[in-house]
């Protein structure tokens, strides 16, 4: 008796689920290539790219490594889901949704380390800052971070003014030939609003005066107190965002199980439709 063979036909899901999880797919993954661009790009302005030794050289925190790592992160993630959705593939969505709740409890597990062991955040965030200030000349865009965070805060340093003792351009000892001895950088000025320029040099010596006299020049201010209060004061807006973004991604990783488990549901029962014409052939 001649028997006919059946293929299985491809497991056909919703097209409103999966062009949707195609489309958010794509936009985080255009999102995720110019993330990591900018980031290239930057290191290739700064010859990083031709010479990869030069990443390790630097004593402080180079800001291009956020670019480079969320965009990479973000490209890769973005890819597999894009792939994964278009073409039905179970191990891209897989991947997906196993990256994604990996990074969600990665996030739970920093914030709980974070209010259990603050202590220890605040001595790891001073050391930090420091280790920055060190270098506050070796890098352009260290140094740009550094003068954003001085003047939104308004502050100076980690702790205040005398932190930049630590730099080798700003400290107050004799050997030192700078000009900038003693001073500040002029993100630490008290900005005066009637100077459209801004003064480079406004905090030059400034911390061979009296503290008193400080206070009408520079902020006296550390940012890492200013910093503790600026979370104090937006608390709920921190929060909020921090929650957001952990229900986009508990969202997202649901889209991506129900969308499995259609897959799955809908190959099993080609299959037993299957059996069940082979049966019947006989």
């Amino acid at each position: 008796m001649s028997r006919k063979h059946h293929h299985i036909k491809g497991a056909e899901v919703s097209c409103c689920v999966k062009y949707f999880l195609f489309g958010f797919n794509i936009l985080f993954w255009l999102l995720g290539a110019t993330f990591l661009a900018i980031g290239l790009w930057a290191w290739a302005e700064k010859g990083v790219l031709a010479n990869l030794s030069s990443i390790t050289d630097l004593g402080g925190f180079d800001p291009v490594w956020l670019f480079i790592v969320v965009g990479g992160i973000m490209f890769i993630l973005g890819f597999a889901g894009c792939i994964g959705a278009l073409r039905e593939n179970t191990f891209l969505l897989k991947f997906f949704s196993v990256f994604l709740g990996l990074i969600f409890f990665l996030e739970l597990t920093a914030g709980i380390l974070a209010f259990v062991f603050k202590d220890w955040i605040k001595d790891q965030l001073n050391f930090f800052i420091n280790n920055n200030v060190k270098a506050y000349r070796d890098d352009i865009d260290l140094q740009n971070l550094i003068d954003f965070a001085q003047e939104y805060w308004s502050c100076c340093g980690a702790h205040g003014p005398d932190d930049w003792n630590l730099n080798i351009y700003f400290n107050c000892t004799e050997l030192n030939p700078s000009r900038e001895r003693c001073g500040v950088p002029f993100s630490c000025c008290v900005k005066d609003p009637a100077e459209d320029v801004i003064n480079t040099q406004c905090g030059y010596d400034v911390r061979l005066q009296l503290e008193l006299d400080r206070q009408k020049y520079i902020y006296t201010k550390g940012c890492v107190g200013q910093f503790e209060r600026w979370l104090q004061d937006n608390l709920i807006i921190v929060a909020g965002i921090f929650v957001g973004i952990a229900l986009l991604q508990v969202r997202t990783s649901s889209y991506f199980n129900v969308y499995m488990m259609e897959n799955a549901f809908k190959t099993l029962k080609d299959i037993r439709i299957l059996k069940q014409k082979n049966v019947s052939e006989f």
